[in-house]
């Protein structure tokens, strides 16, 4: 992976990180990971998936009919996984640069307001 994920990427490949979902459940997982800010049309979900399975980082686990509608689950691959892993790692070490610099920035702000 040469480029950070989008964030609807990225919460995504984190809702098939637990066990695997069909596809309105994974808009839903994606929607209370991001506490509702992000709300994918099945669409657009579906277009992502498909991406995401010819790249590798999602495989299909199975397909069953509900109500006479073909249901397909989908589940994290290892290298869906490993992709998850190094852009969490990535999106840590910006977060701790960021609070590092919020610590030392936020002393001179009280000092500026007094």
């Amino acid at each position: 992976m040469d480029t950070p994920l989008r964030e609807p990427t990225f919460l995504i490949l984190t809702a098939l990180a637990g066990d695997p979902l069909h596809g309105y459940a994974v808009i839903a997982e994606v929607s209370r990971l991001s506490n509702g800010r992000i709300s994918l049309r099945p669409g657009t979900l579906y277009g992502a998936l498909d991406r995401l399975v010819d790249a590798a980082f999602v495989a299909v686990d199975r397909e069953e009919v509900v109500e006479g509608r073909l249901r397909r689950y989908y589940r994290l691959s290892e290298q869906g996984a490993g992709v998850l892993a190094a852009e969490t790692e990535r999106m840590r070490q910006n977060v701790a640069a960021a609070s590092a610099r919020l610590r030392a920035w936020t002393p001179a702000l009280i000092e500026g307001m007094a």
